[in-house]
């Protein structure tokens, strides 16, 4: 079986090309709601599954919000 070695922002698939934001996204409100409910965040760091509390927590250096991307019918 080949694997596509393509660089995933290429992808033809819109939904495909955007979801490494929209994980992004994802990780950056459960770092909110961690934060805001004293819980703990399980992460997988370099192959080793930790526990974050909320003052482990790293905001990554770039934040800004996208907008969603836009719904087409198909």
């Amino acid at each position: 079986m080949n694997m596509n070695t393509r660089a995933i922002e290429t992808a033809q698939d819109p939904d495909l090309r955007l979801s490494v934001r929209a994980i992004e996204r994802a990780a950056l409100r459960a770092r909110e709601i961690a934060r805001k409910t004293d819980t703990a965040l399980v992460v997988s760091q370099n192959g080793v599954i930790e526990l974050l509390h909320p003052g482990q927590i790293v905001e990554p250096e770039h934040t800004a919000q996208e907008p969603a991307a836009p719904y087409s019918t198909k």
